[in-house]
């Protein structure tokens, strides 16, 4: 009889994963190395090096890796009890071996051309040059002096073309800058693909990430953020449980706050990493250069999410938090797999089918602006024997927007439900003067619009688990129609728009 894992989601590819850390700075960095390696499955980890940060200046503590590893240790094998066949979760000897350390001072003094490099600078250098079609995801939960070593290693010991391209290998997700070698970075390599919050020195509550659990620390978004699931109480009950989950420390600050940079890769659907403008449970950034990808450096962006009080909020850290629901349920759940090797006795995510594609990766539609098409997910199904599977399906507009007020800009699709499931949805686009004119010129465009279509798809098991399903659709105007009416200024422009958007009291 075949497993029951045969049946789970399979992925198209492991995104190469190298971590930087602060830990033992605080407790957040081991809270998230805990978290990461429940998704370790679904990563190609390249590398954890332990670093310096303007909060531990001196020292590096490699060994506390160690410790939430040897924990990892004794749950791997259960883990691999809940995961695809073809997914296995690495043993512990092997992400033991990728452990290194940096350099044990702040930030550019570990940095010039005189200075030897750290061995875990070593180690990035050799993953940036290994041959692969995947690029390597660099992920800062502390300082950037590794990465800066790193990076001016390549650059003096390749010729300048070579070293931009093994540059465009790699990918960046910094939370904050946290030492003065992350702007040495953006400003020596520009080209670089660099996420980060831009914000005053130490003005963590600026920042998207914090949306992950910042909502009471910082006080942002009061009423939107629902916070019953990363109280103490929560995480005592349904995550510092079990083998690994003994390791994971109480927090002092705000629980995890690294963790959206492994979140932003998670494959469950939703995430394109490419495109962080596209937003995931990492939440959702943008170029700061206007989209002229003169600088690699994606900053801060908005969504309107209407939170726990039936408000309407608007912030950056919105592009987290509405996620927080789904995305520790799917923690609490891998918690649970670590304590039992009973494939029956836990929860496991739905599979997403879009017409005959299982996923997770999204689906491309070309459609004229004001035609309808069908989308099918009737082939979806839950691997737990009972459970029982609710779609939900939405527009995620602002993807689609060139500014904050995304509704002056981005029509709402409407999507009527064929079957009484709502596996089979009708989707009719805006039409092509809502959807295919250029922004201030209002001069009609033969491809307009990416629509954004979201599907969720949550079961009924303990904890209920979300997969979703990204549909893009890509809006055609071949006839050239709608057009007229532009400006030179968009005050000009936009003029009707906004009087008709203040008419519905928007």
């Amino acid at each position: 009889m075949a497993s029951p894992t045969i049946h789970l989601q399979a992925y198209p590819f492991k995104p190469r994963v190298f971590i930087i850390s602060d830990i033992s700075n605080e407790p957040d960095d081991a809270e998230s190395l805990c978290r990461y390696l429940l998704y370790s499955n679904q990563f190609e980890t390249e590398g954890l090096v332990a670093c310096t940060s303007t909060w531990m200046r001196t020292k590096v503590c490699p060994q506390d890796m160690i410790k939430i590893i040897d924990a990892y240790a004794s749950a791997v094998d259960n883990l691999n009890k809940h995961t695809h066949p073809d997914f296995p979760y690495p043993s512990a000897e092997h992400v033991r071996s990728l452990v290194r350390s940096g350099p044990p001072v702040y930030g550019m003094a570990a940095v010039g051309d005189d200075i030897p490099i750290s061995e875990g600078a070593k180690l990035l250098v050799s993953r940036i040059e290994a041959a692969s079609d995947q690029p390597l995801w660099v992920l800062c939960w502390g300082g950037a002096n590794v990465l800066a070593q790193a990076l001016l290693s390549i650059r003096n010991s390749h010729p300048a073309a070579n070293s931009a391209a093994l540059r465009s290998r790699v990918r960046v997700y910094a939370i904050s800058d946290q030492d003065d070698s992350a702007g040495w970075i953006r400003a020596q390599f520009p080209d670089l693909f660099y996420i980060a919050s831009v914000h005053a020195w130490n003005q963590y509550g600026m920042a998207a990430w914090t949306g992950i659990s910042g909502d009471r620390y910082y006080g942002f978004d009061a009423g939107g953020p629902d916070f019953a699931k990363v109280t103490k109480d929560w995480i005592r009950e349904n995550i510092q449980v079990g083998p690994l989950g003994a390791a994971y420390p109480d927090y002092m600050f705000i629980p995890e706050g690294d963790t959206p940079t492994f979140l932003y890769l998670v494959q469950n659907g939703l995430g394109v990493p490419e495109h962080p403008e596209y937003g995931s449970w990492g939440g959702r950034y943008g170029l700061v250069d206007g989209g002229q990808r003169a600088s690699g450096h994606y900053a801060d962006v908005a969504d309107v999410v209407v939170g726990k009080d039936g408000r309407r909020h608007t912030s950056n850290q919105a592009t987290v938090w509405r996620w927080r629901d789904a995305f520790q349920n799917d923690f609490a759940a891998r918690i649970r797999w670590t304590m039992t090797p009973d494939f029956g006795e836990v929860n496991h995510a739905p599979v997403v089918y879009v017409g005959d594609d299982p996923g997770p990766a999204p689906v491309l539609l070309e459609a004229e602006a004001g035609t309808t098409v069908t989308v099918d997910a009737s082939r979806t199904y839950d691997p737990d024997e009972g459970d029982r599977l609710t779609f939900k399906w939405w527009h995620y507009r602002e993807p689609s927007a060139t500014q904050w007020a995304t509704h002056f800009e981005v029509e709402e699709l409407v999507i009527r439900k064929v079957d009484g499931e709502g596996r089979v949805v009708n989707v009719t686009l805006p039409p092509a003067e809502k959807c295919c004119v250029h922004l201030i010129s209002r001069e009609a465009v033969a491809r307009g619009q990416l629509l954004h279509l979201i599907l969720e798809v949550t079961d009924n098991g303990t904890p209920a688990l979300t997969t979703y399903r990204r549909i893009m659709i890509q809006a055609t105007n071949k006839e050239l129609k709608g057009g007229g009416g532009g400006a030179e200024a968009v005050g000009d422009a936009m003029k009707a728009v906004v009087e008709a958007c203040q008419e519905k009291g928007m």
